[in-house]
């Protein structure tokens, strides 16, 4: 044997030796772990002074092992396997409500539309506080509202709260269908719209259903809205491409540390119009599924892109059956668009000491090019080819917008008047968020800014430690400035403010559908792409 096969030979015996070491050490690292856990739950269970319920304590360890990894890897039990069957597919047998957990009852958020609920006569805003003869307050927020599902043509009998008064409903349960296109029509002779929430098992066969009946009335262009869209199924998002891009070109790429788990997904079939001209919405809350439909049309400069920056979501989860019917949902690799970029914004994996994450965009985007070699970014999400600019959410507003001040400022209003005008007419003026505004100034306790939370437990520590003597007034008064400037942070997002009430006020009447409808007729965003459509600016974007 020569000296250069010897050679060739011994690094490769070497290079296979550390890598046998390397996978030996891993493993012993994982058994040691393991093992310690084992030992230390065992000592737990035996001895500490009160019972421990072991099913409990091991799920709050691996939640929070989980979530110092990503929010997209979590561990199901049996219940969080129907959960997440249920976002798949937009299928369960239910009530058709959806609710919160709150001061030991479930209040209704949400009805949908020809649901049971609505049948029986149940609104947004009751208080749900028992479920048949089970005290809701017994029971934590998920295993609470898991009461309500059943099979259908099953009845559940509810004792409910409204303005103050109790009363009694049975509902008679059935398949409670979700559909991801809420709402679809022709905004001109020329012009069709499909508002597009969710990519589930019926997303595909949605929008193609919507799509072929606007296209019986004359569609000739289309916007397609998937603004707060936050994804889902990416099958599903392949296949909506598939209708607008030749069969056997590459929609989405994924890469990550498995070699056997990479995948390239291509269009399977052939579309349904290569020619129509496209524009998708975006907004800093449309992510994975709706990423990779709207960067995948950006790239093969199939569609002009509207709206803002979207969020970044560049991660894909695959799930594992665990023991014991348990499963796992856990980030196995990153998707790529056809051009090469990937879109995650936030780097899960380099947080700091303090939980603080970094962003891939901080460091600059790198450039790629589409089929035609117009320039688009990888890293933080899609950015659009038209950028409507807005002023930035305030902490303050993301507080009051999750409030329970402003979902009550919406029930008060949905009882004080009975009717509103049909959506298409139905629109705010700014009047209205004075009305909030000082609506707001006399709840400050149903909308806490975390200043104003952390500023109470200091005062409280004060008084736990006889520092507040000379406090009282100064407190009182520093707090009404917090709640002042409060207020005034709130006025930089009036116009945001006063388009989420419209929602929420339509959604009462008229439902999600009712809130699609009203868009399609006073949406600046919608307009602009009208406008797009119908101008020489379209092909002037798409040609570079």
């Amino acid at each position: 044997m020569s000296k250069i096969k010897k050679w060739i030979l011994g690094v490769v015996g070497v290079l296979l030796i550390g890598i046998s070491v390397g996978f030996q050490s891993n493993f012993f690292e994982i058994a040691k772990q393991i093992d310690i856990y084992t030992t230390m739950f065992k000592e737990l269970n035996m001895l500490y002074i009160d019972e421990v319920n072991p099913a409990k304590l091991n799920q709050k360890a691996m939640n929070h092992m989980l979530q110092s990894l990503d929010p997209y890897t979590v561990f199901f039990d049996e219940q969080g396997i129907e959960d997440a069957r249920i976002a798949a597919t937009g299928e369960y047998g239910g009530i058709g409500t959806l609710v919160d957990f709150k001061n030991n009852s479930l209040v209704v958020k949400e009805l949908l539309k020809d649901s049971p609920a609505e049948g029986a006569g149940i609104k947004p805003g009751d208080k749900i506080l028992k479920i048949d003869a089970i005290s809701v307050k017994d029971f934590d927020e998920k295993g609470a509202a898991t009461l309500l599902n059943g099979l259908p043509n099953t009845t559940v009998n509810l004792v409910l709260e409204r303005q103050n008064k109790t009363f009694e409903v049975t509902v008679t349960r059935k398949k409670i269908d979700i559909s991801p296109v809420p709402y679809f029509t022709m905004l001109n002779n020329e012009v069709g719209y499909i508002s597009f929430v969710k990519f589930n098992e019926s997303a595909s066969a949605e929008v193609k259903k919507a799509f072929l009946e606007l296209k019986d009335q004359g569609m000739k262009k289309l916007i397609i809205d998937v603004r707060s869209n936050p994804g889902g199924l990416l099958n599903e998002a392949v296949k909506i491409t598939n209708f607008f891009i030749p069969k056997d070109k590459i929609v989405v790429t994924t890469k990550g540390k498995i070699e056997k788990f990479n995948e390239t997904f291509k269009t399977q079939q052939e579309p349904l119009d290569l020619e129509i001209p496209i524009s998708i919405l975006i907004n800093n809350r449309s992510a994975s599924a709706s990423e990779i439909l709207a960067g995948s049309l950006q790239d093969y400069d199939r569609a002009v892109i509207v709206g803002e920056r979207s969020f970044g979501k560049g991660l894909v989860q695959q799930y594992r059956e665990l023991s014991y019917g348990t499963q796992m949902k856990l980030t196995i690799s990153k998707y790529y668009t056809p051009s090469g970029r990937c879109i995650q914004e936030l780097d899960y994996t380099n947080r700091d000491d303090n939980g603080n994450i970094p962003k891939f965009s901080d460091k600059g985007r790198e450039k790629y090019k589409t089929a035609v070699g117009r320039t688009v970014y990888g890293g933080g999400g899609i950015l659009p080819d038209i950028t409507l600019q807005k002023p930035e959410t305030t902490k303050t507003t993301e507080i009051l917008l999750n409030s329970e001040a402003f979902f009550n400022y919406v029930t008060n209003y949905f009882y004080e008047n009975k009717t509103i005008e049909d959506p298409s007419k139905f629109n705010l003026s700014l009047n209205q968020y004075e009305n909030l505004r000082n609506y707001l100034a006399k709840n400050h306790h149903n909308f806490e800014t975390e200043t104003e939370t952390e500023f109470k437990k200091a005062n409280e520590k004060a008084l736990t430690e006889n520092l507040h003597s000379n406090l009282s007034a100064v407190y009182k008064q520093v707090l009404e400035t917090i709640q002042s400037e409060k207020l005034k942070e709130l006025d930089k997002n009036k116009e945001e403010i006063i388009d989420k009430l419209t929602e929420e006020i339509v959604k009462r009447y008229y439902f999600v559908e009712g809130v699609y409808q009203q868009k399609a007729k006073f949406d600046p965003v919608i307009s602009k792409a009208v406008n797009l459509l119908n101008s020489p600016e379209y092909q002037k974007i798409l040609k570079n």
